[in-house]
């Protein structure tokens, strides 16, 4: 198989996954370190063109994360393209699945069963007390999770639950008032897809606790996910 991956949790996946196969991928894909590969442009604007001329047999993509025009280029051109779609924990280990059998694994990686495991470990009763969130992922404008995302099904299996999660748009864009003055438990920051850190972000919310977290332990749905439900506990205490 000759793969290219246009999703950075999915890149991390299939390169550690199926050695060899992944021979393109997008210039955000940073795990695992040091992979040698073909890069293609961003995860919006691919360079159709680079990814042809690497001939692969499967391009695979996400539904949110990439264009659909983009997407329809390539298939234009003959290549089969699989495009996932990952709005909940569960779909997650579904489309994991799905996505590492096209690259040709031979059998399920051992890190999915332990990805699945520390998810399914988590308790099954929800705490006495659940804690209300806003979770910022762009400033200027400031933009939170809204509807149906794969990061607020994370927060909410560990007891979060975000302010904004009946919104009518997925991301939608409120005055940093506005989340001011919901008076959430926490703020979650995000490393990614806007860089959150000490210096920029908590000092938005003053008098308001903020918690620093991996954006991916939080967004990414790959190999990472063993980790994540202790690291974001941590995080988020």
């Amino acid at each position: 198989m000759r793969v290219v991956s246009l999703v950075p949790s999915l890149t991390e996946a299939v390169a550690g996954t199926v050695p060899g196969a992944l021979v393109g991928a997008t210039d955000w894909c940073t795990h695992p370190a040091g992979l040698d590969v073909v890069r293609v442009g961003g995860t919006k604007n691919p360079k159709t063109d680079r990814i042809l001329s690497l001939a692969p047999d499967l391009v695979v993509a996400n539904e949110e994360e990439n264009r659909a025009p983009d997407l329809d280029a390539l298939r234009a051109a003959g290549v089969e393209v699989l495009v996932t779609e990952v709005r909940t924990v569960p779909q997650a280990f579904t489309e994991l699945d799905r996505v590492l059998t096209a690259c040709g694994a031979p059998s399920r990686p051992r890190w999915l069963d332990e990805a699945e495991a520390a998810w399914s470990d988590l308790p099954s009763s929800p705490p006495e007390r659940r804690r209300t969130a806003v979770v910022p992922i762009w400033r200027r404008p400031w933009m939170v999770l809204g509807r149906d995302t794969f990061a607020g099904d994370v927060l909410s299996r560990l007891g979060v639950d975000h302010l904004y999660a009946t919104h009518t748009e997925r991301y939608p864009k409120i005055p940093v008032d506005e989340l001011r003055a919901a008076r959430p438990d926490v703020v979650v920051l995000p490393d990614e897809p806007y860089r959150f850190t000490a210096d920029d972000g908590p000092e938005a919310f003053p008098g308001l606790p903020c918690a620093l977290v991996d954006g991916r332990h939080l967004t990414w749905y790959g190999p990472s996910l063993a980790e994540a439900p202790r690291a974001l506990a941590a995080a988020l205490r």
